[in-house]
């Protein structure tokens, strides 16, 4: 039974058909789904499906513009994000026990879109580590007509001597009860807070960011730190394990950026090059956030995903 859940109007500059649900996974974890419903003549539902960083008011303002072009959009608050449930005792910590237990969390987010019965037909869009997880729905029947991957996390970029090490300490920290440990060099910090504009790798809009920092000034609560060693040695093995598996027959479109500093983009290449009806764009000069970026570095990404989804419907 869904019950409605709080919601930060005041921070997301979201559509005013906003509305935040709890729902309830299969293994007992409560998370938050919103729903930003469009006034226009609809053309379907986003499933939106954020990063690491992610939560509901986090793209109220992209979630406007999914509005303003005839799309619902369903966003959830992956487990310990947003105000989900947290998974570890630290709030702060960015922790997964696997990551499959992520796809209970889409499960979720479907049964709110099909008990809410909004407009079909659906297409996701995934962002970084909402890629990842996006993909493996898919590849699981997600059922959506296309697909739009923004900096997706099918790779983590990393020096070579730092994925030497990552992979036997995260794996030990499993073995030795130390899993719930941040990253070495991570930290419960928040990063808008803690980076400045000029040194932050997310995206060259000042103002974007500045609406970032506000929300987390505002709203620490939606907020997290860095990642736990449980939640790097489930993610790397979940990217090596994607890597080896053909991709879907779904029509995506994916972009990243040339600067990223976050997601490997050769994985991103090697993926796309073999995806039936898949096309890719390297941004010259973005960051991480590509949909975020500004209009002189990213150009028209919106325009391109709204064009690819209504060519692509079934």
């Amino acid at each position: 039974m869904m019950e409605q859940a709080k919601y930060y109007s005041d921070i997301a500059d979201g559509p005013e058909t906003a509305n935040a649900y709890w729902m309830t996974t299969d293994d007992n974890v409560r998370v938050r789904v919103g729903i930003y419903a469009t006034n226009t003549e609809a053309k379907g539902t986003i499933l939106l499906m954020l990063g690491r960083f992610g939560y509901m008011e986090r793209y109220g303002r992209v979630a406007k513009t999914f509005a303003d072009n005839g799309y619902s959009t369903a966003v959830i608050d992956w487990r310990s994000q947003g105000l989900s449930d947290r998974m570890a005792d630290d709030p702060q910590a960015g922790h997964i026990h696997r990551f499959s237990d992520y796809q209970k969390d889409v499960a979720a987010l479907l049964a709110a879109v099909e008990e809410l019965e909004l407009p079909k037909p659906y297409y996701l869009v995934g962002v970084s580590m909402g890629a990842c997880i996006g993909l493996r729905a898919m590849l699981d029947d997600l059922p959506v007509d296309a697909a739009a991957f923004i900096s997706p996390m099918w790779g983590i970029k990393m020096s070579t001597l730092q994925r030497v090490a990552a992979w036997p300490i995260s794996w030990a920290s499993q073995k030795v009860g130390l899993s719930h440990k941040y990253v070495p060099g991570e930290s419960g910090d928040i990063y808008v807070l803690n980076t400045p504009f000029e040194d932050n790798n997310l995206t060259h809009n000042a103002d974007m960011y500045d609406y970032w920092v506000d929300q987390a000034k505002k709203a620490p609560e939606l907020q997290i730190g860095g990642p736990t060693l449980s939640w790097l040695y489930e993610a790397l093995s979940e990217c090596r394990s994607l890597s080896s598996v053909p991709s879907p027959d779904i029509p995506c479109i994916t972009f990243c950026g040339e600067l990223d500093q976050l997601v490997d983009n050769s994985s991103i290449k090697r993926r796309m090059e073999q995806w039936p009806d898949g096309q890719f764009a390297m941004i010259r000069n973005a960051k991480h956030d590509v949909l975020t970026e500004t209009e002189e570095v990213g150009g028209d990404v919106m325009g391109q995903i709204f064009q690819f989804f209504a060519e692509n419907t079934k």
